[in-house]
């Protein structure tokens, strides 16, 4: 049986592939068409948010007065050293903070908890050990009304080609390198067609050969899917590796001190000459606004 047209935003050899991966199943259904084809990404404005903790007397500033927009399907990295209030804010968008004043915005609706639309890939891939890989993947599959078992299988499948992994489907978590786990769990955020994704130092845990590995894959991923993408690090040549624009956080409080746009044409490798340069002023401008701070490049 032929897989039937399906407009995912890939190349005809990329859906060949996947036609000869799910051998057991094929893309048939209007719902799994529907699941695989490319949603509009989201538009998101975070308005005037400030966020203070209270520990008895003891207050702490984590976020002041942060303001910014970003567009539909661009990739938007947020920069800084620890304690900075990055992960606060990306917890913030995902709806599972709320800040103490302001408000996010996503598509002109104000989040007010979590949502379907918006996905946390987090550092530590938080996958279940008693599952197999592709039974994660499905994880986040199971709250989709308008899809059979059968069909989850298939769009689960799917998201393991898209990341490489499809042959390691019926593989215990324990067997997996930390860049294959890192691949599921990206596999997991991306199964339910999210929005925007949010990922917060996702590949901060890894080495530095599987992580550059992963900043190309990431990238294509990206271009062709069209997602809304907050990336959180402290790595400031990740961030131009990935970004369109970086934001530049400062401590003390919590603040964007400085943003930069990054012009430089795609796919880019990490250790380009002209992407080390962008990386330089990056951290030449943090190190201006927090004397001492030091700030992997």
């Amino acid at each position: 049986m032929r897989v039937p047209k399906v407009e995912t935003g890939f190349e005809k050899p990329f859906l060949q592939r996947v036609e000869n991966t799910l051998i057991m199943g094929t893309l048939r259904t209007s719902n799994i068409n529907e699941e695989l084809q490319n949603i509009a990404p989201s538009k998101l404005v975070v308005k005037n948010v400030n966020k203070v903790f209270s520990s008895g007397k003891v207050k702490v500033d984590a976020l002041s007065d942060i303001n910014f927009k970003v567009e539909e399907g661009e990739f938007v990295c947020l920069v800084g050293p620890s304690g900075c209030g990055k992960s606060t804010l990306l917890n913030i968008i995902a709806g599972l903070d709320k800040p103490t004043s302001g408000e996010v915005l996503v598509d002109d609706v104000p989040v007010s908890g979590p949502g379907r639309d918006r996905m946390v890939m987090f550092q530590e891939h938080a996958l279940f050990p008693w599952l197999d890989v592709l039974h994660n993947v499905l994880f986040g599959l199971n709250l989709k009304p308008n899809l059979t078992n059968p069909e989850r299988r298939e769009v689960a499948r799917f998201y393991l080609h898209l990341v490489g992994i499809e042959k390691f489907a019926n593989s215990s978590i324990h067997e997996l390198s930390g860049g294959m786990r890192q691949r599921v769990a990206l596999a997991r955020s991306l199964a339910p067609n999210p929005r925007i994704l949010l990922m917060d130092e996702a590949f901060g845990a890894l080495d530095a050969m599987t992580r550059e590995q992963l900043y190309g894959e990431l990238q294509d991923i990206w271009q062709k899917r069209r997602k809304t993408i907050i990336f959180v690090t402290h790595n400031i040549r990740e961030s131009v590796c990935l970004g369109d624009r970086v934001m530049l956080f400062a401590t003390h409080p919590g603040r964007i001190v400085e943003e930069f746009k990054v012009d430089l044409p795609r796919p880019r490798n990490i250790n380009d000459a002209k992407l080390t340069m962008h990386a330089a002023k990056i951290t030449a401008a943090l190190k201006h606004h927090i004397d001492g701070t030091e700030v992997a490049e």
